[in-house]
């Protein structure tokens, strides 16, 4: 296999978060990949993380472990329609849908150029991909094993968001306790 290049402080970077963390993972010197599990408060409890450094970027994968049927046309639509849906209005990341296979990934980018990724940033990028999976997971399983429809999966996922913000008005200090529980504030719910 020919090594690939991507840049060695990049990879230090994200090696140093991974330690402080006393995360286990494995890292494929020749490919730059760093790859890990994660253990998530959703009924789909895992996801596999794949990490890989090039020479100005960083792109992190969550991959899950439930695919829909690719042989089943109609859950495959449901799904399509339901990671779409999920991808509205999302500003790091997106949800990814492979019509061979039915897996289904989120993916989050760093821009390195010129730069290396500080600590806060490898780990908005690793957070945030759990924190889709545990906001959207259930819709995810919702589709594949109980045959619920697009419209109804998102709006079980959504719903809870819809609850949080559905006083009046929220103080500026609401609004970021709010918005560190979504994306940030999962240090005591991530199980490593």
């Amino acid at each position: 296999m020919k090594k690939s290049t991507y840049s060695n402080e990049i990879a230090k970077a994200v090696e140093q978060f991974l330690k402080e963390k006393n995360w286990h993972f494995d890292f494929l010197e020749k490919a730059g990949l760093f790859k890990f599990d994660l253990k998530i408060s959703s009924k789909i409890r895992k996801i596999k993380y794949v990490i890989d450094v090039k020479n100005d970027e960083l792109v992190v994968y969550g991959i899950c472990p439930v695919h829909a049927d690719e042989k089943d046309e109609e859950m495959m639509a449901q799904m399509s329609e339901f990671l779409h849906r999920a991808n509205y209005g999302l500003k790091n990341g997106c949800f990814e849908f492979d019509y061979e296979d039915g897996e289904i990934g989120f993916r989050s980018y760093i821009d390195c150029d010129g730069r290396l990724p500080s600590a806060e940033n490898v780990k908005n990028s690793i957070y945030c991909t759990a924190a889709m999976f545990e906001q959207y997971g259930d819709g995810i399983t919702s589709i594949v094993f109980a045959d619920y429809l697009a419209q109804e999966a998102i709006a079980m996922c959504e719903k809870p968001l819809e609850e949080q913000f559905s006083d009046d008005e929220l103080d500026e200090a609401e609004l970021e306790e709010a918005f560190a529980r979504l994306v940030g504030g999962l240090g005591g719910v991530v199980k490593i």
